[in-house]
């Protein structure tokens, strides 16, 4: 990985393979990435990100595994198939120099939460301390609605309703309906907080619904 006539740094995208390996590992332990589900991907540099491939057991990546796409989502230094999801990473690369890290789980919370709450488009959360975890958020005493997608096989139209959420304001991460989270951060430790956050957030508003179907 040190070809240097690669149109990136190799050294770094070596660093970066084994920080996403070491990472996806935990989260697949903790049952988020079943089957060969989920994606995840880290800025290269301001023009490629390293992401998965696809089609593999997010549990037993190797290096070769981690490949490079350009911020339109095509392979680049080598002739293999990212995620078909891949646009959803990129374009948030593309948009914000800020972003470092894209996460794409499927836990069981974030898929039967997608289903409930699809018909309404969103999830609100309010009320909870642990929306301070969300970057920018200093307090409790706010709301934020967390949107739900319809699930499509067509990323271009997935990709232009992110965009136009983007556009409305502050956005942490999103659903997709029967489908699963994804989060960002500035790095993998910021992605890695939100993506935990909203799990959390997800599962008490689950249990919260439960319980109040009981009375």
């Amino acid at each position: 990985m040190n070809d240097t006539s690669l149109p990136y740094d190799g050294q770094r995208l070596s660093a970066l393979a084994q920080l996403l390996i070491s990472n996806i590992a935990e989260l697949a332990r903790a049952g988020w990435t079943p089957a060969t589900s989920s994606n995840f991907s880290h800025r290269l540099d301001q023009r490629h990100a390293a992401i998965t491939v696809s089609g593999k057991d997010k549990g037993r990546l190797v290096e070769d595994d981690i490949m490079v796409v350009d911020f339109n989502g095509q392979a680049v230094g080598r002739p293999l198939r990212p995620s078909a999801e891949t646009l959803l990473h990129t374009q948030l690369y593309a948009r914000f120099p800020e972003v470092g890290c894209v996460l794409h789980t499927h836990s069981p919370v974030q898929t039967i939460a997608s289903r409930l709450w699809a018909s309404q488009g969103h999830i609100r959360l309010e009320g909870y301390e642990l929306l301070k975890a969300l970057h920018g958020n200093t307090t409790h005493e706010l709301a934020i609605e967390l949107p739900v997608f319809a699930n499509t096989q067509d990323m271009n139209v997935l990709a232009a309703q992110v965009e136009a959420a983007l556009d409305a304001g502050p956005l942490w991460g999103y659903l997709i309906d029967g489908h699963g989270l994804y989060a960002w951060g500035r790095d993998m430790a910021e992605a890695r907080r939100h993506l935990e956050a909203f799990e959390f957030l997800l599962h008490c508003e689950l249990e919260l619904r439960k319980l109040r179907a009981g009375h």
